[in-house]
């Protein structure tokens, strides 16, 4: 018995699946690093993904960075005094001023621009998409949620490609980390099973759509 080869659409899920996951070793990460920023639609994969395994981080609590300082100090200066950690001080001083004025300047977060408005004819169920500071964020401003055992599932289509699942849609706003969607895609709203679609791609009627920046 043979093993079916894996579709390209399988083969780019798997190799975003597994860089998500950290697998590929140093040759490969930069080679799937060069594609995300070459594909759009890998990098979509890749987003896809990492909003999937997101909550595999839950069970993992955050670890304090070392002071490297004196390591460094140690393998700069190995024969300097004591004294010279105050004179690296101020060598540095002037360099951290300078990232901290750099990081107010570039944290401040941005405005949030609306991408697209995804809502019926009359207007019953509306959903609009808007980002700030890299992430989208789709809110329900009108209308109901789905009803009892089944979803509704947002999509993110480029031109002449398959749909990538951002996420279920819910009560609450749904956040995805993402790059600025491209004009001219299409964000999509599908009804899916409980739990969203078997199959990653949509199953059930698409009951919303909207091409961003039109």
């Amino acid at each position: 018995m043979t093993d079916t080869p894996l579709t390209p659409r399988e083969e780019d899920e798997a190799q975003a699946a597994e860089y998500v996951l950290g697998l590929p070793d140093l040759a490969e990460r930069m080679a799937l690093e060069a594609r995300i920023k070459a594909d759009p639609c890998f990098a979509a994969l890749v987003t896809a993904w990492e909003t999937r395994l997101a909550g595999l981080n839950d069970g993992f609590d955050p670890v304090p960075a070392p002071d490297l300082l004196p390591q460094i100090e140690a393998r700069l200066f190995p024969a300097a005094p004591r004294p010279a950690r105050r004179s690296l001080f101020w060598l540095l001083a002037p360099l951290a001023a300078a990232l901290v004025l750099a990081a107010v300047f570039f944290v401040t977060p941005r405005e949030a621009v609306l991408v697209a408005t995804l809502q019926t004819e009359d207007a019953a169920l509306t959903y609009e998409a808007r980002y700030q500071d890299d992430t989208l964020t789709i809110t329900r401003v009108a209308g109901t949620a789905a009803a009892a055992g089944q979803v509704h599932e947002l999509w993110i289509i480029a031109p002449d490609a398959a749909p990538v699942s951002l996420g279920l849609l819910a009560d609450a706003p749904l956040s995805v980390a993402y790059r600025v969607p491209p004009k001219g895609w299409t964000l999509a709203v599908s009804l899916e099973p409980a739990g969203g679609s078997p199959t990653g791609q949509p199953t059930g009627p698409v009951i919303l759509a909207a091409q961003i920046g039109a």
